[in-house]
Formats: C-alpha cells, sequence, structure tokens
C-alpha cells in the first residue's frame, strides 16, 4: 500500500508539556507570573479600606445574619460580636497577604530562605501603614496604629506557618518546591 500523501509528517504535532520545556519564560514574564496574586490580593486590601467597608457599612450586612444564628443578642454583644469579625478580617487578609507575598518574592526558586521571608513581613507591614495612611483620608473611617499592629501580626504569623510548613516537608524528605 503506497502513502497516497508523501509530504505529510509522520510524527505528531509536540504537546504542551514539549513546547513548554523547550521554550522558557521570559524573564520579566515569569517575574509577573510569581507577583500577580500579591498585587491583586493588595487591590482587595485598598478597596476593603474604602467607605463600602466600613463599620457603618458592614453593620447592615452582619446584623440579619448574626440576629438569625443567635436571635436572643442584645446590641452590645451585636456591637461586640461585629467588632470581632472586623478584627479577624484584618488578621486573615494580611495573614493571607504574606504567603502571597512570600511566594512572589521567592519567585520560581525552591525552598525556604529567612530573607525571603522577612521581606515578605516588611513589604506586608509597609503595606498596612499606608493602608491606615489611607483610611484617614476616607471620611466613615479612622486611621489606626492598633490595626496595622494587628494586621502585620497576622502576617507574621503566616510566616511562623509557612517556616513550619517548609521545615516539617524537608523532614520528612518532601521537597519543598511544591509551594505555588
Amino acid at each position: 500500500m503506497s502513502d497516497s500523501q508523501p509530504w505529510r509528517n509522520p510524527r505528531p504535532a509536540p504537546s504542551f508539556s514539549e513546547i513548554r520545556a523547550k521554550t522558557p519564560m521570559p524573564r520579566g514574564v515569569a517575574r509577573l507570573w510569581a507577583w500577580w496574586p500579591a498585587i491583586l490580593w493588595s487591590g482587595v486590601i485598598f478597596t476593603a479600606s474604602m467607605d463600602t467597608f466600613s463599620a457603618e457599612h458592614t453593620k447592615w450586612f452582619f446584623e440579619p445574619i448574626l440576629r438569625w444564628l443567635i436571635p436572643g443578642l442584645a446590641q452590645s454583644q451585636y456591637d461586640f460580636i461585629h467588632h470581632v469579625i472586623r478584627k479577624c478580617a484584618h488578621f486573615a487578609e494580611y495573614f493571607a497577604y504574606c504567603i502571597l507575598l512570600y511566594r512572589a518574592v521567592r519567585a520560581h526558586r525552591t525552598g525556604w530562605r529567612w530573607i525571603w521571608g522577612i521581606a515578605a513581613l516588611l513589604i506586608a507591614a509597609g503595606y498596612s501603614v499606608t493602608d491606615e495612611f489611607h483610611q484617614s483620608f476616607v471620611a466613615s473611617r479612622t486611621a489606626s496604629p492598633y490595626d496595622s499592629l494587628l494586621d502585620t501580626t497576622g502576617a507574621f504569623v503566616a510566616l511562623v506557618v509557612l517556616w513550619v510548613w517548609f521545615r516539617r516537608r524537608r523532614a520528612g524528605g518532601t521537597p519543598a518546591s511544591s509551594f505555588e
């Protein structure tokens, strides 16, 4: 049987993994790829610092939910729970931010380095201070050094969690490079 199409290449088209292995990502694209989640999250934090997420506005979101969950809730109890939820949000947003910053600072390198962790912590703490400064210009918000301290504490706890995670991965023989 003769080949009716002799000009065709019998080799199939290369797979995506073959192409990707032979074409390295440009350095600028690699850096952007590492930083975009942290940049996006800093935008989320900035948005949360605006009037829309002030205590007066979030109160109308949380109050019906809490009153439904706990019908006999006194106003003072509700105010306390609302305050705790807002402070937990400060902690959690900077916890996540520090993890994303560590990923960005580390770029595509593997493992744990204290210098990467400290850089992520300092960036998060600096952004926390500028975030509170931004809130001083929003009429319905107040700037508080205690909120900045709470934000930085959330970032520090994230750094400790990352350190423990990488240390356990290394001790267990699992490569720590899977954190991305």
